[in-house]
């Protein structure tokens, strides 16, 4: 069995109190609730925010600095990608065009 001290137990008590109050808050009003203009607007720009948050770091670090050459696949895959999606505006090809010019670079030149 799993031995938990008293404050492990009331914090992971505290946190499920605290997250079923604020995911269940919405079903406590009658009428239906709606997010301000303002906030659906911003909210159009999340996940494009999020994607960022994620690729940029990946693509222009490494080992947790900023890549010091510009002999890295990484760059150029980006550089691809990025054009293709600029003329075709369609993520599959974006995906496929970065991973070709990525492959060789990675595999054939061994950046």
């Amino acid at each position: 069995m799993l031995d938990l001290d008293p404050w492990t137990l009331l914090t992971i008590v505290a946190l499920g109190v605290v997250t079923v109050i604020t995911r269940g808050f919405f079903f406590l009003s009658e009428r239906p609730w709606t997010l301000p203009h303002w906030a659906q607007r911003g909210l159009q720009y999340a996940p494009i925010a999020a994607l960022s948050a994620v690729v940029v770091p990946e693509v222009v670090m490494s080992h947790g600095a900023l890549i010091q050459t510009w002999q890295d696949a990484r760059l150029f895959a980006a550089a691809a990608g990025l054009l293709w999606f600029v003329w075709q505006r369609g993520v599959l090809g974006t995906i496929v065009c970065g991973m070709a010019v990525y492959l060789p670079l990675r595999i054939g030149l061994g950046w």
